[in-house]
């Protein structure tokens, strides 16, 4: 007994402890109007989009909140004048900012049709030099679902690792390929779109330590979601949670000085740096920018529904 207690305790402390986190942040419904702040920001990534305030948001009825429920949406009634400001939309960042930690998202519904360009992603100061980690990030409803990491020079992944999802780039350098970053595709075609809310959506989950970040994705009523994913509970166990559908170790990135202190974002644009230069390619009518002005109906089921973001360090 003696011999396994002091084995214990030589153990690294992210054998020992790091897969078991407590909860600190449980946010439901009209939670996420007082942990975020709202961004009426101009669009980093150069898309068609007006991103609105809160009292803005809450007056055009493009965020909503109630018991589990918070919607967050893009404005899907006005024909916009192609000299004017682009599509009336939402994007919120946490007033916290999290290090080491475990994020679990539960959503229901996802933006979806052609031109949009939704992302829930993690994001660090002086980007790139902050790091950032892109949980759901997709375009002109073409998935499945992407998990990317944009660092500054100096962090690249190893081609072969423990994950189900399938690499795209290895170099997570924004000065590479036009800020492409090192992502990899989720295997499951309802981790992202139309498929995703067909199937009343699921969980995404990232746990980001100074070693490694790995993220997962379990569809609505997946037999094999946790059950403390699944029930909220106040204690997780990543350890139990299986292969990840992404995986970024630190044996080619320094991920404690790439990845700093991070704010979560949510929000919804369009066309822009991405989705503008997948759009042809993507098979939508016409070209991204008079496709958005044109067709507000298009945009009804442009929205997020979260049921909750819970937060564990």
């Amino acid at each position: 007994m003696k011999f396994l207690n002091l084995l214990i305790l030589a153990l690294p402390a992210r054998f020992a402890l790091a897969a078991t986190y407590n909860l600190v942040d449980n946010i439901l419904g009209t939670a996420f109007l007082t942990t975020f702040n709202f961004q009426a920001i101009s669009d980093p990534t150069h898309g068609r989009v007006n991103y609105v305030d809160a009292s803005t948001a809450q007056r055009l009825n493009l965020t909503y909140a109630a018991g589990d429920t918070f919607i967050l949406r893009a404005d899907s009634k006005t024909v916009l004048d192609p000299n004017g400001p682009g599509r009336n939309s939402v994007r919120i960042q946490s007033k916290k900012t999290y290090t080491t930690h475990v994020s679990v998202y539960n959503i229901r519904h996802m933006p979806q049709g052609c031109g949009t360009w939704p992302a829930v992603w993690e994001n660090g100061p002086n980007w790139p030099n902050g790091g950032e980690v892109d949980v759901l990030e997709g375009v002109n409803d073409k998935g499945p679902n992407q998990v990317t990491l944009h660092t500054s020079a100096g962090c690249s992944m190893p081609a072969s690792r423990s994950q189900t999802g399938t690499p795209a780039q290895n170099d997570c350098n924004v000065a590479v390929n036009s800020n492409a970053g090192c992502g990899v595709k989720m295997t499951d075609s309802r981790s992202y779109g139309p498929a995703f809310n067909s199937n009343g959506g699921g969980w995404f989950a990232v746990e980001r330590t100074s070693t490694f970040i790995k993220a997962w994705f379990w569809p609505r009523n997946a037999g094999n979601v946790p059950a403390d994913v699944k029930n909220g509970q106040t204690v997780v166990n990543t350890g139990s949670w299986g292969t990840p559908s992404a995986y970024f170790p630190n044996t080619q990135c320094d991920i404690a000085s790439h990845f700093k202190a991070h704010n979560i974002i949510i929000n919804l644009t369009f066309c822009g740096d991405w989705a503008g230069s997948a759009y042809s390619s993507s098979g939508c009518p016409s070209g991204c920018v008079d496709f958005v002005n044109k067709n507000p109906g298009s945009f009804s089921n442009a929205f997020f529904d979260f049921a909750s973001l819970r937060v564990y360090t």
